[in-house]
C-alpha cells in the first residue's frame, strides 16, 4: 500500500521508500500506518531483498511526529499500524537489509527511524537532534536504542538537552556509516543496496535474528540458542541448500549463486 505521501519505487529486489510530505515529511498517523503496511509487505515479499528509505527534497528526511496533526487530534499513543512509529521500529521479524539515507534534517522519530535501520548514510548537510524534550515529551524509542549505540554520555546530552549534532560529529560518534555530497547520497545508497541484494538473504536474515536476540541476553545464552538451533533463522540456514552453496563455491572457486532456500 502507497499513496502520494509515501512514494515506493522498486528496481529487481531493491525497495525505495520516499516519505514525501511538504513541507517537512513529518509523519502523522495515516502516515504511520501506510509505512507499515509498505515494510510489512516488503517483509513478507520472498522476492524483495533490501530496502532504502529517504526523504523528498533536500531539506528534511524526516523531523518525526507531525505537531501539527496532533495539535488537530491525532494522539500521541494512537494507532500507528503495523510496526509501530514509522512502520518499523516494532515491526517483528524484519529480517532483511534497511538503508537510511538522510538527506537533511532527522530528528525526534525521524532518528528513530533512521536508528531502526541497518545501515545509515548522510548527506553532508545532514544535522540531528531529539528535541522531544523541547515540547514536553520522550523520545521513547531512542531513550532505548540510542545508548546501546553510542557512548552513554552522548545519547544523554541529546536526550536531556535537544542539542543538534551535524553529520561530522554524528559520523565521529558511530551512528552514521558514510557522510556523501548531496547529489551522490542515493546513488551511493543504491550501489550498496545492489551490493546487499548480490548477497546470501538466509545470512542476513540469521544475523538480524542473533543480533536482536542478543540485545537483551548474555553472550552464552544467545550462543547456546544458535548451536541448539532455536532461533528460526539459524535453523533454517544451517539446513538450507544455500549453505551448501556457499561451501561448494568456495572449494570451486567460483561466485556462489544464493537462492534464498
Amino acid at each position: 500500500m502507497s499513496d502520494e505521501r509515501i512514494r515506493t519505487r522498486r528496481e529487481g529486489g531493491i525497495l525505495e521508500v520516499t516519505i514525501d510530505r511538504p513541507k517537512a515529511n513529518a509523519i502523522d498517523l495515516v502516515t504511520s500506518r501506510i509505512m507499515g503496511e509498505i515494510f510489512a509487505d516488503f517483509r513478507d515479499d520472498e522476492t524483495l531483498r533490501v530496502a532504502i528509505i529517504t526523504g523528498a527534497g533536500e531539506k528534511f528526511f524526516c523531523p518525526g511526529w507531525d505537531l501539527k496533526a496532533a495539535a488537530a487530534g491525532d494522539a500521541v499513543d494512537g494507532d500507528y499500524g503495523v510496526g509501530g512509529f514509522g512502520g518499523m521500529q516494532e515491526l517483528r521479524d524484519l529480517n532483511k537489509p534497511v538503508i537510511a539515507a538522510v538527506n537533511g534534517i532527522c530528528c525526534g522519530g525521524g532518528l528513530e527511524i533512521a536508528l531502526s535501520t541497518d545501515l545509515i548514510l548522510a548527506a553532508e548537510h545532514a544535522t540531528f537532534a531529539l528535541p522531544e524534550i523541547r515540547s514536553g515529551t520522550v523520545a521513547d524509542a531512542a531513550s532505548i536504542k540510542l545508548p546501546k549505540r553510542i557512548p552513554y554520555h552522548i545519547a544523554m546530552d541529546m536526550l536531556l538537552t535537544g542539542r543538534w549534532l551535524d553529520v561530522q560529529e554524528a559520523h565521529r560518534w558511530g551512528f552514521v556509516n558514510e557522510i556523501l555530497a548531496a547529489d551522490k547520497l542515493m546513488d551511493r545508497a543504491w550501489e550498496l543496496a545492489r551490493l546487499l541484494e548480490s548477497g546470501p538473504p538466509l545470512v542476513y536474515a540469521a544475523i538480524k535474528e542473533v543480533v536482536r536476540a542478543a540485545e537483551g541476553e548474555t553472550f552464552q545464552t544467545t550462543m547456546n540458542k544458535i548451536t541448539r538451533r532455536q532461533l528460526k533463522t539459524v535453523d533454517i540456514l544451517y539446513s538450507s541448500e544455500d549453505q551448501l552453496e556457499g561451501a561448494r563455491a568456495f572449494a570451486e572457486k567460483r561466485d556462489p549463486v544464493w537462492k534464498g532456500k
